[in-house]
């Protein structure tokens, strides 16, 4: 284990700082942008780009990488991460941010394809598990320190952003100079949102919905903050107690899951975070308790993706792990790409309160669902299920998936897009006509 991340060091340094920089860089533009004056609605389709970029470049870049390489494909990526921070302070304008924003996206996703690919190359089936956690902690820990950095100086100033530029370009020097041999590059077929939905209609459903619960709290969560006249300390504070959060109740939410079932889990989780979601809105916002209560809306909205994609796993064999992991990034992308235009109109419309109210619903529409389909079919035995593992919401996290052998990631990668269809049509044939 080790020996592993020793042998990554150049790739998990490259990606802590450029995490850094992610997490300051969403939460200063939603800053910058309450004090530029921009709108609500506005700000929320400026946030709105980075997921649309996101989504786009998890499709786009894997071809990029295929034909160039991984050392190329990152410091292209990477330098045109930290271009189009600096924009941002050049033109204040909510169409240029909107166009920066996902430019941002597309290049972040191709930084999480390249750095996942290859942290995938550089783990053993023995070793994949732990290398995950190590990369969960690297990623997580980074965002919340980005957070923090909001404290470095004025958000109404320009430092920020040429820290933020700073970060991802240096982000790119000890991969450059590592001597670490660059994998070779598969990309694997994926299936369709109604393929898979067909065979866990409540693994989709939630990624969807988890999806706008994340484009809700970090496309739209510092401008509820400013909005509430929070200072900006306690504008990071608060952005970094929902972080932690997330990171916090994982394991333990997951590790439940492996004993009562993942539906149980997913509904308990969504309804908790409905009741803490309504008594935000009911509570003077003054002292420690606001951070509490952001910290469990993180902690019970985050977990839901590594949630929904076990939930999916369930029901799958290894090889249709990979092909669908694509399928379920696709659905929470586009999820997200509505949660931050969806909230900033509840919240121009109906006060900044509209924030948790927009988190509440979707908690509530999901918990809502998981108990119709409890009447559905029937749950999957605890000793049917695969161990719980967390993930990251990234294009490629669940290939990491210490489930999957590597040999079933090599045969998925090489099956054409017929075989990948048969199997899922087969899987989808044999639920709707048991025997």
């Amino acid at each position: 284990m080790f020996q592993v991340i020793a042998n990554s060091w150049a790739l998990f340094l490259g990606l802590g700082l450029i995490m850094l920089g992610n997490g300051l860089q969403g939460s200063l533009l939603g800053l910058r942008a309450s004090l530029e004056g921009f709108g609500v609605t506005a700000t929320g389709l400026i946030m709105s780009g980075y997921y649309i970029g996101l989504l786009s470049g998890a499709t786009m870049v894997p071809k990029f990488v295929a034909r160039v390489g991984h050392i190329r494909s990152f410091g292209a990526m990477a330098s045109l991460a930290s271009t189009s921070i600096l924009v941002h302070v050049v033109f204040i304008d909510p169409w240029v941010w909107w166009a920066m924003r996902l430019v941002t996206g597309f290049a972040f996703a191709g930084l999480f394809v390249v750095a996942e690919s290859w942290l995938n190359d550089a783990a053993e089936n023995e070793t994949r598990g732990q290398l995950l956690s190590f990369y969960m902690l690297i990623t997580l820990g980074g965002m919340a320190g980005g957070q923090f950095m909001l404290n470095i100086a004025s958000p109404s100033s320009y430092e920020l952003f040429v820290l933020i530029s700073a970060l991802v370009s240096i982000a790119v020097i000890p991969i450059l100079l590592s001597v670490a041999k660059a994998p070779e590059f598969n990309t694997s077929e994926s299936v369709s949102i109604f393929q898979l939905y067909q065979v866990s209609p409540l693994g989709v459903f939630g990624m969807l919905v988890n999806g706008v619960m994340m484009g809700a709290i970090f496309g739209m969560g510092a401008v509820y903050a400013t909005a509430i006249g929070l200072s900006v300390p306690e504008v990071s504070l608060f952005m970094g107690s929902m972080v932690l959060g997330g990171a916090i109740l994982q394991f333990p939410l997951g590790r439940m899951s492996d004993i009562v079932g993942r539906r149980q889990v997913i509904i308990g989780a969504c309804a908790a975070g409905v009741a803490v979601a309504i008594f935000a809105t009911n509570f003077d916002y003054s002292g420690w308790i606001l951070y509490l209560v952001v910290a469990l809306i993180g902690g019970f909205a985050t977990p839901l993706y590594a949630l929904c994609v076990a939930h999916t796993n369930d029901h799958l064999s290894p090889s249709q792990m990979v092909a669908a992991s694509g399928t379920l990034v696709l659905a929470g992308s586009i999820g997200a790409c509505l949660g931050a235009p969806i909230t900033a109109i509840a919240m121009e419309q109906y006060g900044s309160q509209a924030f948790f109210y927009t988190i509440g619903i979707s908690m509530a529409v999901v918990c809502v669902f998981g108990l119709w389909r409890m009447t559905q079919r029937d749950a999957i035995s605890s000793e049917d299920t695969s161990d719980f593992v967390v993930l990251a919401p990234t294009p490629m996290s669940a290939v990491l998936n210490p489930e999957i052998e590597l040999e079933e990631i090599v045969t998925a990668n090489e099956v054409d897009a017929e075989a990948v269809q048969e199997s899922f049509e087969e899987l989808v044939n044999d639920l709707a006509n048991p025997e």
